[in-house]
């Protein structure tokens, strides 16, 4: 039995912040922005617009998609390093709100890999048959977090969600998912405060996300060319065999590196950044169901997606749409 894709949706907040509107905020510009990281502009959620909020959005276009009863869910899994409030989950928010009945809910905090991680839960769910019907859902308001002072992190990250039902099928669907995390280079990109270390002053930096950009880039690079190989070799698989490259949307630098590894030409790689920046859990169920919806991606295509965050966590997950 396979966890296979049913429904994809996805959602954005109606803010655009453009890369000429950072130039009037902080020491940047356009081109050096694009240059770097790809991003034209990113979507900034609304004074009292919550990450459950965009989550309910994306879910309801996925159920739509799906064209199933709400009831029919069985789980619900959120990615999130951004949720409504400490307790309860914004999975346990969201879910009355959706009408899904009493079906187990919670969220997955793996930073930019969170969307990967639910999925891995949510096929081993499937997969032995706790399960039948599951509804994932990435999403973020990261830019609650950013020090809009720095001009390092302030014009990389933005808000948004993406969802997807997996239903148990027969016919392949997510042949497998991998992921790891090494805690050894929790410096390199963290928020340093919480609710038990407490929070700094705000003269001390606050509750804002910190990174060494350059270090991240290197790390992130070799590990997700070490995924792409234990995913491949896992299913005895050629790169070649592969349709579609769905990397998480951080760093068009990144994603190049990744397809030249797959000898993937970039027309075979969705490509989201520019229109939203790195919106963390919620990227990769986002470049996912543009695809989709697009018509781009047919069923029988091979997707392989992954990512890479803070934590550091990264994850991948081949896919037979």
């Amino acid at each position: 039995m396979y966890a296979r894709i049913i429904g994809t949706g996805s959602y954005l907040p109606e803010n655009v912040v453009t890369n000429a509107d950072l130039e009037q905020k902080v020491d940047t510009s356009d081109e050096w922005i694009r240059s770097r990281t790809g991003i034209r502009e990113r979507r900034v959620a609304a004074p009292g617009e919550t990450t459950g909020d965009l989550a309910v959005h994306a879910c309801r276009k996925a159920l739509e998609a799906a064209d199933i009863d709400p009831a029919s869910i069985d789980m619900l899994i959120v990615g999130t390093t951004t949720p409504d409030v400490v307790f309860p989950s914004t999975a346990c928010l969201i879910q009355q709100r959706l009408g899904l009945g009493e079906c187990g809910a919670f969220d997955v905090n793996a930073a930019c890999s969170g969307f990967i991680f639910a999925l891995s839960i949510a096929s081993q769910y499937i997969q032995t048959g706790a399960c039948k019907r599951v509804l994932v859902v990435g999403a973020e308001t990261l830019t609650r977090i950013l020090d809009w002072g720095d001009r390092s992190t302030c014009v990389l990250f933005g808000d948004g969600a993406g969802a997807v039902v997996l239903q148990a099928d027969p016919e392949p669907g997510v042949l497998s998912t991998h992921i790891h995390a090494n805690g050894a280079h929790a410096n390199l990109l963290h928020v340093e405060v919480g609710v038990s270390k407490g929070f700094l002053p705000e003269e001390r930096g606050g509750m804002s996300v910190k990174m060494k950009g350059n270090e991240v880039f290197k790390v992130a690079v070799n590990t997700l060319g070490r995924i792409v190989d234990e995913t491949l070799a896992h299913n005895k698989m050629d790169k070649h065999d592969l349709d579609w490259l769905i990397p998480h949307q951080a760093n068009l630098r990144i994603i190049k590196a990744t397809a030249r590894k797959l000898d993937m030409p970039m027309d075979r790689v969705i490509v989201t950044v520019d229109k939203h920046g790195n919106t963390s859990a919620a990227s990769v169920p986002l470049a996912l169901d543009e695809a989709i919806r697009s018509g781009r991606i047919k069923r029988g295509d091979n997707m392989l997606l992954e990512a890479f965050g803070g934590g550091f966590t990264w994850g991948s997950a081949l896919i037979r749409y």
